[in-house]
């Protein structure tokens, strides 16, 4: 009882802490933005640990971070090997593939009008499609290593990119675009020096809602199929055999990757679309 009532009162220090700095005049620069999730995570981590503790639960139930981390700082060539069979080659070359195609089919369907109307609606529908479907089809059609994983990767990153390109293409104006003509602007000038910069908010909301698609997909897929290595196979496995604190370290490695993936699109569009209304006042 003693972990219990030492967590609680932790928890409670923390949250009041937290509390007077969020309304203190340090809260808008850039070490208050970055301690009040940072205590607020350790919190969480404390908490956990001394319920776990204090509760007897058993690890193969739910694990302390203690012996989280301890699995995490044994394992860590392990994991490392994970992290590039599944997020380095699977998920980063089908998210640029998938990009890449999405984007080049966008300035085809905004070309076709055509094109667009039929290509949105199917997109709409493969969207739908649940990877637990499509992956081991996949799986089976490109084989077992990365390749696959990178194909499923495609399939679900290429719909989300291509809707929001294509929206974002059609997001200038017509007194813009008539404006452009006045200049006696050609097609391709057109495109390049406004439908284009009007579509990039759009664009990058797609890039980064495919950060975690892409990470997702490679994860999956590996359930279906996989060499021995990977992060969903490591994780298929050691769930059979109740390693519940490697799981859990498969699973902090995936929420870094995936949080540093987003980071650097979010990083990229700051830079990119420096003048949209959005990213005014953003440090």
């Amino acid at each position: 009882m003693a972990l219990i009532a030492g967590s609680l009162a932790f928890w409670a220090a923390a949250w009041w802490l937290n509390v007077r700095l969020a309304a203190s005049r340090w809260a808008g620069t850039t070490a208050g933005r970055l301690a009040v999730p940072a205590i607020f995570g350790a919190t969480l981590l404390v908490l956990w640990e001394g319920l776990v503790r204090g509760l007897s639960v058993p690890s193969v139930i739910l694990p302390p971070p203690s012996a989280i981390a301890a699995r995490f700082v044994v394992s860590t060539d392990i994991l490392w090997a994970d992290f590039v069979q599944t997020f380095v080659k699977g998920a980063l070359t089908g998210y640029a593939i998938g990009a890449l195609a999405a984007f080049a089919v966008a300035l085809a369907a905004d070309r076709w009008d055509v094109l667009r109307r039929g290509m949105l609606p199917v997109g709409s529908f493969m969207a739908a499609l649940p990877i637990v479907g499509t992956a081991p089809i996949l799986v089976m059609w490109f084989g077992f290593d990365w390749q696959s994983k990178a194909a499923v990767v495609v399939v679900m990153v290429f719909f989300p990119i291509l809707v929001n390109t294509v929206e974002g293409l059609r997001a200038a104006d017509a007194m813009q675009r008539d404006l452009m003509v006045t200049y006696a602007a050609s097609p391709l000038q057109t495109l390049l020096k406004l439908r284009l910069p009007a579509a990039m908010p759009f664009v990058f909301n797609g890039l980064k809602i495919s950060t975690t698609l892409a990470l997702i997909g490679a994860i999956v897929a590996e359930f279906f199929g996989s060499p021995t290595l990977g992060m969903g196979f490591r994780i298929s496995t050691e769930v059979g055999r109740l390693a519940l604190d490697m799981v859990w370290a498969e699973i902090v490695v995936a929420a870094l990757a995936g949080s540093a993936f987003y980071g650097v699109v979010a990083a990229v569009e700051r830079r990119v679309t420096f003048w949209h209304p959005s990213q005014r006042g953003r440090g």
